[in-house]
């Protein structure tokens, strides 16, 4: 698991990603890291990192039917290698509540933690002409 990272990310599924912008950055002292809207943007505060996923966002396709009320917010996890943290989950019985999901920004997937609550693991694409 990536241990670089300088923010603990947590991940929310809004139906209006703008309007979700415009609340934290307006009302609660985060600042605006990078848009997608509609799709997705992302808010700072401190060492928190919240992603804000529209209903078109890899992250909010990523959630079960079944999971769409409240509650079905999740800890966002980075990994290095996503294909390698699913083995090694999978062969010690843990849980998978998603496929694996695709998009522009990476690939994820969903787990369980024993009382149900979702964790994502989120490995980001390559890109070629990052830092």
């Amino acid at each position: 698991m990536t241990a670089a990272n300088q923010y603990a990310s947590v991940r929310y599924v809004v139906d209006d990603v703008q309007a979700a912008i415009d609340f934290y950055t307006t009302h609660l002292g985060f600042t605006l890291n990078t848009s997608a809207a509609p799709a997705f943007a992302d808010v700072v505060r401190g060492p928190l990192r919240l992603l804000l996923s529209g209903p078109a966002s890899s992250g909010a396709r990523a959630t079960p039917a079944d999971a769409t009320a409240a509650g079905r917010n999740r800890i966002h996890l980075t990994v290095d290698d996503l294909d390698t943290e699913i083995d090694r989950l999978r062969a010690a019985g843990l849980p998978f509540r998603s496929d694996l999901v695709t998009g522009p920004g990476g690939r994820q997937i969903l787990l369980t933690d024993p009382a149900g609550n979702l964790i994502e693991l989120f490995q980001p694409a390559h890109r070629p002409d990052a830092p």
